[in-house]
C-alpha cells in the first residue's frame, strides 16, 4: 500500500507540470501583464520598471522558471483588481464555499442516481425504467444555465419557496446544486443500471440466490456493491468536475464561490488570479483521481495494491 501511495503520489508531479506549462502559456497569451497593472498614461520608463520587476524582460524559459518557482511557494502574483492582494489567498478565500456547493450537488447525485438506476434495472423495460431513462436523457442533455433559469422562475418568481440568488441558508443552496448535479446524477443513473443488468446475469448472483438468499441482499450486498467500481470513477471525477466546472451556475444563483470569482477574473483579465484558481482545480483533479484508486479496494477486495 505504502509502494502505491508513493507511486500514485509520485505521477501527479508531471499531471501538475503540464498544467502548469499550460496556465503560463494563456497568461502570455492573453496580453501583457504591464498593460493591465499600468494606467493608460503610464510612461515607457515605468513599463521598463515593471516589466524588469515582474521579471518579462528575460526568455520565456527563464520566465517559467520564475513561475514555477513562484508557485511551489504558493505564489501566483497579485490581483490588480483587488487592492493588490495576493491572488492565491483570494481563491482560497472563495474555495469552501464551492466546496459547499459540490458537496450538495455530489451528494443529490449519489442519494438520487444510485436508487434510480437500481430501479431501473430492477424494472427493465417496464414503464418505470422507461420514464427513468427518459428523465436521464433530459438531465444528461439539457444546459445547467438552461435548467438554472427554469428554476428560478417556477420556484422563486412564481411559487415563492426559494429564494432567487445569494447564500446564507439552506434554501440558497438547493437550486443551484441541483442545477450543477442534474447532468451528472442522470450519468450516475444510467451508468448504475447498466452495471446492475451486466452484474445480475452473473453466475455467482444466481448461485446467491439459489442458497436461498432474500432478494433484498443479493441485490445490495452482491448485485449493487460490485457494480459500484465505474461508479466510484464517476463520482470522484465528478467532483473535481463539479468544482471546476461550476462557474457558469455560480454566476446565474450569484454564487459567492471560487467558480464566479474566477469568472470575472477571467472577464477582467485578472490573469494572477485566473492562474491561481485553474491550479487549484488541477490539484483537486489530481487528488479525486488518489481517492478513487483507494475506494477501489474498498468495494472490490479482490483489489490488491
Amino acid at each position: 500500500m505504502g509502494r502505491h501511495l508513493f507511486k500514485s503520489v509520485f505521477q501527479i508531479i508531471p499531471v501538475l507540470l503540464i498544467v502548469s506549462v499550460i496556465v503560463f502559456i494563456l497568461v502570455h497569451l492573453s496580453g501583457s501583464p504591464v498593460d493591465l497593472m499600468l494606467p493608460e498614461d503610464a510612461t515607457d520608463e515605468d513599463r521598463r520598471i515593471l516589466s524588469q520587476e515582474l521579471g518579462l524582460d528575460k526568455p520565456v524559459y527563464a520566465q517559467y522558471a520564475i513561475f514555477l518557482k513562484n508557485a511551489l511557494r504558493g505564489d501566483f502574483g497579485r490581483s490588480y483588481r483587488y487592492n493588490n492582494e495576493p491572488a492565491l489567498a483570494l481563491v482560497l478565500e472563495r474555495f469552501p464555499v464551492s466546496m459547499r456547493l459540490a458537496f450538495a450537488a455530489i451528494t443529490i447525485t449519489i442519494v438520487l442516481g444510485i436508487p434510480l438506476g437500481v430501479i431501473s434495472a430492477l424494472n427493465r423495460n417496464r414503464p418505470v425504467d422507461l420514464l427513468i431513462r427518459s428523465v436521464s436523457v433530459f438531465g444528461k442533455t439539457v444546459p445547467n444555465f438552461w435548467l438554472g433559469i427554469m428554476l428560478i422562475i417556477v420556484f422563486s418568481v412564481t411559487l415563492r419557496l426559494l429564494p432567487v440568488s445569494g447564500s446564507g441558508t439552506w434554501k440558497h443552496l438547493i437550486m443551484p446544486a441541483f442545477a450543477l448535479g442534474a447532468a451528472f446524477m442522470a450519468q450516475v443513473t444510467s451508468l448504475v443500471r447498466a452495471n446492475m443488468l451486466d452484474t445480475l446475469g452473473q453466475d455467482y448472483i444466481r448461485t446467491a440466490r439459489s442458497k436461498g438468499l432474500s432478494e433484498t441482499i443479493v441485490i445490495f450486498k452482491h448485485a449493487l456493491k460490485n457494480s459500484m467500481l465505474p461508479v466510484i470513477t464517476v463520482l470522484t471525477m465528478d467532483f473535481a468536475r463539479l468544482l471546476g466546472g461550476s462557474m457558469i451556475v455560480e454566476t446565474i444563483f450569484a454564487w459567492p464561490g471560487m467558480g464566479q470569482f474566477i469568472m470575472k477574473a477571467v472577464t477582467t483579465k485578472d490573469m494572477a488570479v485566473v492562474q491561481a484558481g485553474v491550479m487549484v482545480v488541477a490539484v483537486v483533479m489530481v487528488l479525486s483521481n488518489l481517492l478513487a484508486d483507494f475506494l477501489y479496494s474498498v468495494f472490490d477486495p479482490r483489489i490488491k495494491y
